[in-house]
């Protein structure tokens, strides 16, 4: 039997690795799962998630990797068959990369998503322990052979594409305080702006009367011929006034306009008025994508 090895990421090479085995192991009905493309594009240009980045090979042929992200989420890829194995290494991998940020005594969790009828996965994180939380996120769909009204704003508010990377402390400024997390930093934002497939013509602002960002909906275009209307977020000053549905019309039709056939977002499953907005813009419920755990001490 051929020896299987692994070692951690090596440069752009092992990006295109990661991007194959990708498209060859996953179900072509979880194709546009997260992370995709971009997503582990960005997630890869921050040093510190490169740093847990592994690879795993059985006789120099790629069967698996996994990395742990800022949100302390597993991230992997694997040949079916060797889930025993090297699954079990993975999840290893990933609480040893979780234990190396705590101090002795210290407790935190490994954590994992999965959409919940993607059985294999399931499995996976029932296997190794993983418990799941209440936790999940609903991801949205809309139909763009359907109409598309005109967005509807409120007097003195406009919608226009970001200007360029200028605006990126502004625009992480307005995430921060909309979600009212330290997630989005400028230079989180500026890697999203940077990566290969950002299109600054999709990336839309809405812009209050005394001009100041009031929100923002970052779409993109993919060649399956389906888009994302994703992330939305609107400044807790200017909530309640109806941008959010107006940003993902406007995003609607710019995604019809370049041939895609569909849109989706992702957005928290208690986060019922992005659900509300989504609904008004014609979404409609397409799955549900279930949250996990798995204690990790120093």
């Amino acid at each position: 039997m051929s020896p299987i090895t692994s070692r951690l990421y090596e440069g752009e090479k092992d990006f295109q690795i990661m991007l194959n085995l990708m498209e060859r192991v996953r179900p072509a009905a979880h194709a546009r799962d997260y992370p995709g493309k971009v997503d582990i594009e960005e997630n890869l240009a921050v040093e510190e998630i490169c740093a847990t980045v592994k690879l795993w090979f059985d006789d120099g042929r790629p069967i698996g990797w996994a990395y742990v992200d800022e949100g302390n989420n597993l991230r992997w890829e694997l040949e079916k068959p060797y889930t025993d194995t090297v699954g079990a290494e993975m999840v290893t991998w990933g609480e040893g990369c979780i234990r190396t940020t705590l101090t002795a005594g210290e407790k935190s969790t490994l954590d994992a998503s999965c959409r919940e009828d993607y059985q294999e996965r399931l499995d996976f994180l029932k296997k190794f322990g993983f418990r799941q939380t209440e936790n999940f996120s609903v991801q949205m769909k809309r139909d763009l052979s359907k109409s598309i009204p005109e967005p509807d704003l409120p007097q003195g508010y406009i919608i226009r594409p970001a200007k360029g990377v200028g605006e990126a402390e502004a625009i992480a400024t307005a995430h921060r305080a909309a979600f009212g997390t330290d997630y989005m930093s400028t230079e989180n934002r500026l890697i999203i702006m940077n990566s290969s497939e950002y299109d600054p013509t999709l990336d839309l602002l809405v812009i209050s009367s005394d001009g100041v960002i009031a929100g923002y909906c970052t779409c993109s275009a993919d060649p399956d011929g389906g888009g994302f209307t994703d992330p939305v977020a609107v400044h807790p000053d200017h909530q309640r006034k109806g941008l959010s549905k107006a940003l993902l019309l406007r995003g609607l039709q710019l995604l019809k306009e370049r041939g895609m056939t569909f849109a989706q977002f992702t957005t928290s499953g208690d986060n019922i008025s992005m659900q509300k907005a989504g609904e008004s813009a014609g979404f409609i419920l397409e799955n549900r994508n279930l949250w996990f755990e798995k204690e990790v001490k120093n």
